[in-house]
């Protein structure tokens, strides 16, 4: 399989390229990100792709424009060079918030991202945890939304936790907390909030028991961590023993670091979707690798065997 592929990496994922190359027994391919003075970006290839089923590895993270633009300016050279398939690799989905019309006159521009993949000349897009399941409609190529939610399971498994509480940080992620809870044997609770802005959350109250717990409160990002943090000294204030804090997606924007840093978690587990520099990183933070779980679903795409074969791999 490592002579029909190639995997690229650009800005935003050179680690996770590297080690999802190495897990495939291939190396990351020769490509040379540059800017121009104005800002323009240049994309070159330094070795033949002709026929070739490429996979971009890139995170749609902060910068999150300048980062699409980099895949879609590859997507071009590729085609252009007679690639066979280009797949899109991005490991964390940006614009994915973006979904509907919340108020008139708003854009949805997840689905302008997802036209502009497919332009660009994308054929696949694999992700991971988007940001809500339904934008796989937007696009009319496949696209394999694989599941963090059991690696992060088996961390806490792994942990040997007693008196468990798996805590949705809002309604609209009660279903994942249910999952996690059922393969904890563990009850949920849920925080109830209201968000009058973007970056904005409101913290009502927490339905459910949560006194003497160990509360984990798993959710699919922390932006600028305002609603987590304020989540937590909730879930303290209701007698949890202690709370744990888990998310696919660390996107750790403005104030997010200083806030989980001196909240009262015990532990911050996130994954490697998206790069996390020293300067973001805290001394009670941990990273769990999705390499493993994307390498597999590229070796199943590649092999024309069923991705859902990988979702049973990485069952609870």
């Amino acid at each position: 399989m490592k002579n029909k592929i190639t995997i690229f990496s650009l800005s935003a994922s050179k680690e996770l390229a590297q080690s999802i190359a190495s897990k495939l027994g291939t190396e990351v391919g020769k490509c040379e990100v540059r800017h121009f003075a104005d800002g323009e970006i240049l994309v070159e290839m330094d070795e033949s792709v002709r026929g070739k089923d490429v996979y971009i590895i890139q995170s749609t993270s902060s910068p999150v424009t300048e980062n699409l633009m980099e895949i879609l300016v590859l997507c071009d050279a590729l085609k252009r060079a007679s690639a066979g398939n280009i797949t899109a690799v991005m490991p964390y989905f940006g614009y994915a918030r973006q979904d509907r019309k919340a108020k008139p006159r708003q854009p949805i521009t997840s689905k302008l991202v997802a036209d502009l993949l497919t332009v660009a000349g994308v054929n696949r897009v694999i992700t991971v945890d988007l940001h809500a399941a339904q934008l796989q409609g937007f696009f009319n190529i496949p696209v394999d939304d694989m599941q963090a939610l059991p690696l992060l399971t088996n961390y806490f498994r792994n942990k040997g936790l007693d008196d468990i509480c798996v805590v949705s940080p809002d309604h609209g992620g009660a279903n994942r907390a249910r999952k996690m809870a059922q393969a904890l044997d563990a009850p949920v609770a849920i925080i109830d909030k209201r968000r009058p802005k973007p970056n904005v959350a409101e913290v009502m109250g927490v339905l459910g028991d949560v006194n003497g717990k160990n509360c984990i409160v798993i959710d699919d990002m922390i932006d600028t961590g305002g609603t987590i943090t304020a989540g937590i000294e909730m879930l303290i204030n209701k007698g949890a023993k202690n709370v744990f804090v888990a998310c696919t997606h660390p996107v750790f924007s403005g104030p997010a670091r200083e806030r989980l840093r001196n909240s009262s978690a015990v532990e911050v587990v996130v994954t490697d979707t998206i790069a996390i520099p020293d300067e973001k990183r805290f001394p009670k933070l941990s990273i769990v690798s999705v390499d493993s779980l994307l390498a597999k679903t590229i070796e199943h795409v590649e092999n024309n065997l069923p991705v859902s074969d990988v979702f049973d791999m990485y069952t609870f």
